[in-house]
């Protein structure tokens, strides 16, 4: 089983940043798309952004388009996202995902545990 570790949530001030991190075990990140949840209270979990296996392909929501960054190190095994310009509405509990290649985001192989965002007005 593969597993991830997400951390790197907390409270923040509209406008600041914050740098989340996915740690994954078996080699993951070079091996399986990686990408990022979100789900907000009484919301419906959502896909926030992804990077293929290769790290040549990267996909997003608009909503965070320019604000948000997702990277990855092979080397370290572990995948970031880089968050920008946060607003109250990017509040929200952030799951790393993790999906076979061939495979769509609809329902993910492997999730994180969840790590909250607060972002303050």
């Amino acid at each position: 089983q593969v597993q991830l570790v997400d951390t790197g949530g907390g409270l923040v001030q509209a406008g600041g940043s914050l740098r989340l991190s996915c740690a994954a075990s078996g080699r993951t990140v070079s091996r399986y798309n990686m990408g990022w949840f979100r789900q907000a209270p009484g919301k419906e979990r959502e896909f926030v952004i992804a990077v293929d296996w290769s790290g040549t392909g990267t996909s997003y929501t608009n909503s965070v388009k320019g604000r948000f960054t997702i990277s990855r190190d092979n080397a370290r095994n572990t995948v970031y996202l880089q968050m920008n310009s946060l607003k109250p509405e990017d509040t929200a509990i952030y799951y790393c995902a993790a999906t076979r290649k061939g495979s769509g985001w609809s329902n993910p192989d492997y999730w994180g545990q969840g790590t909250q965002v607060t972002v303050s007005s």
